[in-house]
């Protein structure tokens, strides 16, 4: 019998049958009517799930292209910006402004710190301002979801455009688009949208666009302005991942028929499981122990036991996939992932892998309390 994997990673994530199905449909021309209509009504659901009156672009990229096309849509070389740094993805941010000849300041935390709106206030006064903002709002590499209300709000009060990661966090908790004047806000497809890999979105605001006409620095591929005017008559600039916007839309349908207060409840529910889940084992968690951290629940490994070690472990023996540690964090915590086509049993399968194989490698946990943790704390909603 061939080998069950289950996929509990930040992304990509498992993906609907529904989807699947979608997928596997003939291929349909980019150009013709079938598509035109595919592709509207995609744009439509995204702008509902982005909660935007704005434009809303996609590209046939990673999350880190439609990173990419905010930061060179939006600065040319020279320009200072500030960077808010907590993790993996935040340096992301910073890496790609320097690589396009920004003045980049970083406002730096240690992994698995939360930024706070005051700190950045301060930082802007003492630069006296920046272009933009870039921020990261679920960090998947220490299961960290920042107050992107608050930070941009005081970026805003500085005069400073705001652009978001929203990568593993649309979809999967709150964020508003318009009332929290946001700028770009930058997604992708194969996290809480519960589609393949392949696909970019970013959020535009009035603001933006008016930077963006303002500058006349070079762009193609990514530039905004060619992806408004093409997507405006539903007909993408390039050749486009069509069964992947097949799916997506199938996927954002899906969505939004649950309602995206109901999946952020859902998401809030299944954090709480694993957190009281891996709490019952005896371990200690490295994200943060509220319903804000819904994306991923990041963990520290018992003393003697190599993260790493556990998630090639887990995956060769049991079928399940977690994420390693990243960067300072490699060895030190793994992380399982519940964003996107997630529901209570998949925690508690989660957490019995883990127990399995933790008492495989000799590390002295709590046996058997997991699974109940988690069902109790998945049942009791919160008032």
């Amino acid at each position: 019998m061939a080998e069950k994997r289950y996929l509990f990673t930040p992304g990509p994530t498992p993906v609907p049958p529904e989807v699947l199905e979608a997928l596997s449909r003939p291929i349909i021309h980019h150009r013709s009517s079938d598509f035109r209509e595919i592709f509207g009504r995609c744009l439509d659901r995204l702008a509902e799930v982005y909660r935007t009156k704005g434009d809303v672009l996609v590209y046939t990229s990673s999350g880190t292209g439609g990173m990419e096309s905010a930061v060179s849509n939006l600065t040319r070389p020279g320009d200072r910006v500030v960077v808010v740094s907590a993790g993996h993805f935040g340096e992301r941010w910073a890496t790609l402004a320097r690589t396009f000849g920004c003045e980049v300041d970083e406002l730096r935390y240690d992994w698995g710190e939360s930024p706070t709106a005051d700190d950045l206030a301060e930082r802007l006064r003492e630069l006296g301002g920046a272009k933009v903002v870039f921020t990261t709002h679920s960090e998947t590499s220490t299961g960290v979801v920042a107050d992107v209300q608050g930070l941009a709000a005081a970026a805003k009060d500085a005069g400073a455009l705001v652009v978001v990661d929203a990568v593993s966090s649309l979809g999967a908790v709150p964020l508003e688009t318009d009332a929290w004047s946001l700028d770009a806000v930058v997604s992708g497809s194969q996290k809480a949208l519960m589609s393949p890999p392949g696909l970019a979105t970013v959020s535009v605001s009035a603001a933006a666009w008016h930077a963006v006409e303002a500058d006349s620095s070079p762009r193609y591929y990514f530039d905004w302005t060619r992806a408004r005017e093409r997507q405006a008559a539903f007909d993408p600039a390039f050749t486009p991942a069509v069964s992947t916007l097949v799916g997506l839309d199938v996927a954002l349908g899906l969505l939004l028929a649950e309602g995206l207060e109901q999946a952020f409840e859902r998401h809030a529910r299944l954090g709480r499981a694993c957190r009281a889940g891996v709490k019952a084992m005896g371990l200690d968690l490295f994200s943060p122990d509220d319903d804000r951290s819904a994306v991923v629940t990041a963990v520290i490994a018992p003393d003697g036991i190599d993260s790493g070690e556990l998630v090639q472990t887990l995956r060769d023996r049991q079928g399940i996939v977690l994420a390693p540690g990243q960067g300072p964090l490699k060895g030190k915590i793994f992380r399982i992932g519940h964003i996107g086509y997630y529901d209570a049993f998949d925690i508690t399968t989660a957490l019995a892998g883990v127990e399995l194989t933790l008492s495989e490698l000799g590390a002295e946990i709590e046996r058997g309390a997991a699974v109940t943790a988690a069902l109790e704390a998945f049942e009791h909603t919160r008032v």
